[in-house]
């Protein structure tokens, strides 16, 4: 099944997904660059993320999947309605609630139990949300990365919209998958390179190394993107999904606070390398983009591909005391914990 995103990067839910005509973009219609074809967007450089048949049958029919727990306990925290300085919370996956200077960011929300074109498939959360939804403060922004499913959640969008009507900054072509559900959201699209407002804050639309899809005629059809939000408590990377790519989506950043970077979701190494990188390669990115401290997401909630789910925040440690780095800069946080990160 294509289209889930983190999942497999190629094996997840087509159902309930449009069919699309060859040669036809539902998202977007736009200029060609250096990055978009006129048609798809494609990472320039690096390792390809593309996976034919036989390699996704070949991941999938492996027998190396760890076994995850069913369930596993969260102690849900209710937020201050707002913080002067920095704090970070995480909500689960990708989604973690940003409070700073008096404004609260969301990254990647998803509420939901599954991670699907349907509600009765797909991968399904092992972790309540660290958060719930009825505690949240008042919503000033949300960064949207990419169109996966684990990272756009159409159903936690509407509910955000209706409780807040806040600003939705995303890339090119994920605000049609947005505005088909929320017709009315305000969305605020950028291209690599663009600069966004929200909430008071200029934020930087930057390249990573990944891909899109919500069905099986969509691929690379809306682009990826990490996001710098500088504020005037720092500069604040966040990064919902990316391959190493040499080091590329890290450099040029200048000086960071706080970089929230994805460390789940890695194997196998030969399938998963090109898209989602390793908690190894998440400390390299920390100190090629010379961040102060970092948060280690997309690990623990959904079980997308073959690795144990507690293994990610161990090789993260193992990652940080090979490169000499305090565990006190990188900590991979679980749903409900909470970080007041230093200045």
């Amino acid at each position: 099944m294509l289209g889930l995103g983190a999942a497999a990067g190629a094996a997840a839910g087509t159902a309930g997904c449009a069919v699309q005509p060859r040669g036809a973009n539902p998202y977007y219609d736009g200029p060609v660059s250096d990055h978009f074809d006129g048609l798809r967007f494609f990472n320039p450089g690096g390792e390809s993320t593309e996976r034919d048949l036989g390699a996704i049958l070949r991941w999938q029919f492996g027998g190396n999947r760890a076994r995850w727990p069913d369930a596993v306990a969260v102690d849900a925290v209710r937020p201050a309605a707002a913080v002067d300085d920095l704090r970070v919370i995480m909500v689960g996956h990708a989604t973690l609630l940003i409070q700073v200077a008096g404004r609260n960011i969301l990254t990647d929300p998803v509420w939901s139990r599954r991670v699907s074109p349907v509600s009765f498939a797909g991968p399904a959360r092992v972790t309540a949300p660290g958060i719930a939804f009825a505690d949240l403060p008042r919503i000033d922004a949300v960064l949207l990365s990419h169109n996966h499913y684990d990272h756009l959640d159409v159903d936690t969008l509407a509910r955000l919209h209706a409780a807040y009507g806040m600003p939705i900054l995303t890339t090119l072509g994920n605000d049609a998958i947005v505005r088909e559900a929320v017709p009315d959201a305000d969305l605020r699209v950028g291209d690599w390179g663009d600069a966004l407002e929200a909430a008071g804050f200029r934020v930087l639309v930057r390249p990573c190394h990944h891909w899109s899809a919500r069905g099986t005629r969509d691929r690379r059809m809306a682009l990826w993107a990490a996001f710098v939000v500088e504020t005037p408590r720092g500069r604040i990377l966040h990064i919902g999904d990316t391959g190493w790519h040499d080091g590329r989506p890290y450099r040029g950043l200048g000086p960071l606070r706080l970089a929230v970077l994805p460390i789940g979701a890695y194997k196998p190494r030969w399938f998963m390398r090109a898209q989602h990188q390793n908690p190894e390669e998440a400390v390299r990115g920390l100190l090629e983009c010379g961040a102060a401290h970092a948060v280690g997401h997309h690990w623990g909630t959904f079980q997308l591909t073959d690795e144990p789910r507690e293994e990610p925040p161990a090789k993260l440690r193992e990652a940080l005391a090979q490169h000499g780095v305090a565990e006190e800069r990188f900590r991979a946080l679980a749903p409900g914990a909470w970080w007041d990160v230093p200045a």
